[in-house]
């Protein structure tokens, strides 16, 4: 990127950060901390000793036409009224990298940008925050989890590099997949509804690898049977609520210190189907909600959980040819690279707003300074003002 583009993309991200802001003040009156650099609170005195992190990435981002702005503010009534006041909010996250949902993801989760082919059945080729955390803490492979789509998400939990890679990640559970193996003793049962895989090429199945957790250990880990676990899924309504239930059950059986989970409901707007895009827009919501409630209610997480809410990246304007608006995010434009963040928890400051462009690797680095751990190889920058 030149000079004069680059310069060009920064005033278009200001920009939108700034109306995002405006259109968060008109509504819930947050406060400004653009000022606030120097602000940290004293955590060491506010937090447990016994410190737990969520974090909730969304695979398939939402526009601000349909969440901050007037128009889409409905849809996200749990963020902007009940989280959004209890959280310090980032209202300008920049992804530099490559815009594909599981090479996205794993840069938020090593602190660097991945250049792999999203579509390719690859681990991370740098330490993940689970390869990190565990090493250096010395903590159980019970302690570090990721629950995600099953589109080529198999490989996520540990990297193919040298210093860490097998036998240092976290586990996976691909919901999805445990419910496909688990179909043939499930016959008449109607679940195709929960099937639904990779909205961006309908045609890729990756194949099972990594630390992907088998059908065989659903009783061991979840403690559910096979025939509890598909009659439970006949009750819900979305791949999400499927990944959110195996979350709570994680967190009742192992209580896990580290937990990923990627929404990804949203990214059926891949299909051109603008209701089911806002309909996914709204269960996530509603979800984000569901969790925190979860954590509050449990003694294992209740005040010692910082959550972390953030999507992967944006989606395509409207205005730009180069696009097709909601439905993709080709572009690489300021829109579609410019997101958002909300932490939760002891110690972070609630209502504030920060205005200053942060990059998304920023997330690697600050999980590490709230847990007490250090990532090397990680490129972004610890959040000071959650810290």
């Amino acid at each position: 990127m030149s000079s004069s583009d680059a310069q060009a993309f920064a005033r278009a991200a200001a920009s939108i950060a700034w109306n995002r802001r405006e259109f968060i003040r008109s509504s819930v009156g947050l406060s400004s901390t653009a000022a606030m650099l120097g602000f940290a609170p004293l955590r060491a005195a506010a937090f447990s000793a016994k410190q737990k992190v969520v974090v909730v990435t969304f695979g398939g981002g939402a526009r601000d036409e349909e969440t901050f702005a007037p128009d889409g503010q409905e849809n996200i009534p749990n963020l902007l009224q009940t989280l959004l006041p209890q959280s310090t909010f980032y209202a300008q996250v920049v992804n530099r990298g490559i815009l594909g949902h599981y090479v996205a993801t794993a840069s938020l989760a090593t602190g660097v940008y991945e250049t792999f082919d999203n579509f390719a059945v690859v681990p991370p080729h740098d330490p993940t925050i689970f390869e990190y955390y565990r090493k250096e803490l010395h903590r159980p492979a019970t302690d570090a989890w990721v629950v995600a789509p099953s589109n080529g998400f198999n490989r996520i939990g540990e990297s193919d590099h040298r210093s860490y890679g097998e036998g240092l990640g976290a586990g996976v559970i691909l919901p999805k997949h445990l419910l496909q193996a688990a179909m043939p003793t499930s016959s008449g049962m109607n679940l195709a509804h929960l099937l639904r895989d990779n909205y961006e090429d309908p045609y890729y199945t990756p194949a099972l690898a990594g630390n992907e957790v088998q059908l065989r250990q659903l009783d061991e880990i979840l403690k559910l049977s096979v025939t509890d676990f598909t009659r439970h899924a006949l009750t819900l309504s979305s791949p999400d609520e499927l990944s959110v239930y195996v979350v709570r059950q994680l967190m009742r059986q192992l209580a896990p210190s580290l937990l990923w989970v990627t929404l990804h409901d949203m990214d059926i707007a891949h299909s051109g189907a603008y209701s089911l895009y806002v309909e996914g827009i709204r269960r996530s919501d509603r979800l984000c909600a569901e969790l925190w409630s979860s954590i509050q209610a449990d003694p294992e997480y209740s005040g010692r959980t910082t959550m972390f809410i953030l999507p992967d990246f944006g989606r395509d304007s409207d205005s730009d040819s180069g696009g097709n608006g909601f439905q993709h995010h080709r572009t690489g434009d300021a829109l579609s690279r410019t997101t958002w963040m909300m932490v939760l928890g002891p110690g972070v400051r609630q209502g504030a707003m920060i205005d200053k462009p942060v990059d998304s690797l920023d997330l690697v680095p600050t999980l590490g300074s709230l847990l007490r751990f250090s990532t090397p190889l990680a490129q972004g920058k610890r959040l000071e003002e959650v810290l």
